[in-house]
């Protein structure tokens, strides 16, 4: 936990006060059993109705400063504990968003959630009953065992007697259930996984029919996770039994004296007590142990995602200049995804692409045309060679300032729970109503936009669930062109549009951004036929580079491509 101290900050003054507050609290209950003691053995023997009364007023006051006291403990440590977890959390989400998507890769969106939530809700309960329990265990139980010698030494002995047996049985537990609640951290991962899988794809779902085998599968590891459950605190269970049996054998012997009448009433009633107190304590102890245990393998986990050295991060000195023309120059010998043991996806790629320019990329499905756009915006790095942009390496600018020159339509449209004017402000945060309303006419999107009863200021669900998927493609393309960028990559961004509205948008990039390096990833050999440059890539390296006419007139790639594609008319 020594690493996790400094997410303290900003708590510690209410870390301070709970434990002083539970001391107070602690103190109030223990004084308790005394009086009672003395009330029986003074008061109630000597018949003095004075005594009684004083002393039970004294015992009332102490209650009431007692509740108090643990109020405010309870109070000032879940201040200090969820604002703990609100640190964590909030250095995880600065952590995760310096990834390149090969740190992304490393991690399943469902283990960085439960990450996130779950295992930083056990560390927060850990600091929530440290501060209470661990505080106020061994208080009572040192204040027990002074208490109990005060009534009397004799009956302490027995205590003493039990607590090797007690220590044992504690050991033995908690080292059989320690290994298992890692395993328990990783069975949440996979049904975390599950479930997301299930909502994510519903419409596939539901589509194949297949709601009986998802039931089973979710209902696979859900039964999975139980039985870790089940079997990790099955062995925390034989605590609380063992030590309600040591208790009763320590008041079986504490009556069993106290049957020879060499000590008081009232000394045997709260050394009883006293004793089931001190046992209690311990309880408390183990479970901030076993708490412990959990909290290991939560950190670990943790850990694992602060401790995560960033691929893609600035160099000492960075260039801070703008993207001004918008060339592009590729000289990449390989490149291979971190700890890839395969083939590297790209090799021997040596072109240039003009300022102003619109390049088409074409290729067949999976040989490596988005991972090629990816390197510009240093995504992902090359592994040998480099990539230019106006004559500068990408890794020799400023990331921020590199990405702010780029806009870039991914092939998942996603878009973020809000509004229509929300969502399209991502690509210029203060832009006015007036550039939303241009990005719209020139994405193609406007006519739909002004037929909606709210307009821009139109809800917009999470993931962009009540749009259809030429609607979230036209939305996404919008967010990048309001940037007004000096380089524009279009991802396979336009599979979902019509021909005519493709082309329109293709009409409209052409009188607005003329200036702008347009780079369209696409699969039909229509969408080539107006672009200044083909890119032809195949099995990972570029094939052929020219224009339509030529790359149609002597490209083998791309006149298969373009037959492909061909009707065949019936006779």
């Amino acid at each position: 936990m020594k690493k996790f101290l400094k997410y303290m900050k900003g708590n510690w003054k209410a870390a301070i006060l709970a434990p002083l507050f539970i001391i107070i609290d602690t103190l109030g209950m223990v004084v308790q059993p005394y009086f009672i003691s003395k009330i029986i053995d003074v008061g109630i023997a000597n018949g003095d109705i004075n005594y009684i009364i004083r002393t039970g007023i004294i015992m009332m006051v102490l209650a009431i400063v007692a509740i108090a006291g643990g109020f405010l403990a309870m109070f000032f440590s879940s201040k200090a504990a969820y604002g703990f977890g609100r640190n964590i959390r909030k250095d995880m989400i600065s952590k995760i968003q310096e990834f390149s998507f090969s740190n992304i890769n490393k991690f399943s969106t469902s283990s960085l959630i439960t990450r996130m939530t779950n295992d930083v809700e056990i560390l927060v309960n850990l600091v929530q009953m440290m501060l209470r329990m661990f505080i106020r265990a061994p208080f009572m139980l040192v204040a027990g065992v002074v208490m109990m010698l005060v009534l009397s030494p004799r009956l302490s002995l027995i205590f003493f007697a039990l607590i090797p047996i007690l220590g044992i049985l504690m050991y033995f537990i908690m080292k059989k259930a320690f290994p298992l609640f890692r395993v328990v951290q990783e069975k949440i991962d996979r049904v975390n996984t599950v479930i997301r899988e299930n909502l994510v794809g519903a419409r596939v779902v539901k589509s194949f029919v297949r709601e009986d085998f998802e039931r089973e599968r979710f209902e696979k590891v859900n039964s999975d996770l139980m039985q870790t459950f089940i079997k990790s605190y099955r062995l925390i269970l034989i605590l609380m039994p063992g030590v309600m049996l040591i208790m009763n054998l320590a008041v079986a012997a504490v009556l069993a004296i106290g049957g020879t009448g060499a000590v008081e009433v009232g000394a045997i009633s709260s050394s009883i007590t006293y004793m089931t107190m001190t046992l209690m304590s311990l309880i408390m102890v183990s479970m901030v142990f076993m708490n412990f245990s959990r909290a290991k393998a939560a950190t670990d986990r943790i850990s694992e995602v602060l401790d995560e050295e960033p691929d893609i991060k600035d160099c000492k000195n960075p260039s801070l200049a703008k993207i001004e023309k918008g060339k592009i120059e590729y000289h990449v010998k390989s490149f291979a995804f971190k700890d890839s043991e395969g083939e590297p996806i790209l090799e021997n790629i040596n072109l240039t692409i003009e300022p102003g320019s619109t390049v088409a990329i074409i290729g067949s499905t999976g040989t490596g045309k988005s991972t090629l756009v990816n390197l510009i915006p240093r995504f992902y790095d090359v592994t040998d060679g480099y990539v230019k942009v106006d004559d500068i390496d990408v890794r020799d600018y400023d990331i921020n300032t590199l990405r702010d020159g780029i806009g870039m339509v991914l092939q998942e449209n996603r878009l973020f729970e809000g509004t229509i004017s929300s969502n399209i402000r991502w690509g210029k945060e203060e832009a006015t109503l007036e550039e939303i309303k241009e990005a719209c006419r020139i994405a193609q999107i406007d006519e739909f936009i002004e037929g909606l009863p709210d307009k821009y200021e139109s809800h917009v669900e999470q993931r962009g669930a009540n749009f259809s998927g030429g609607q979230k493609q036209r939305l996404t393309i919008a967010r990048a062109l309001i940037k007004k960028p000096e380089i524009l990559i279009l991802d396979d961004s336009v599979s979902a549009l019509d021909s005519t509205t493709e082309l329109n948008l293709r009409k409209a990039l052409k009188e607005n951004f003329k200036d702008t390096t347009v780079i369209l990833i696409v699969q039909k050999i229509s969408s080539c036929m107006d672009a200044d440059k083909v890119i032809v890539v195949d099995d990972g390296t570029v094939v052929g580079y020219g224009t339509h006419n030529e790359l149609i007139e002597n490209n083998k790639v791309y006149q298969e491509i373009s037959n492909s594609q061909k009707q065949v008319m019936p006779e």
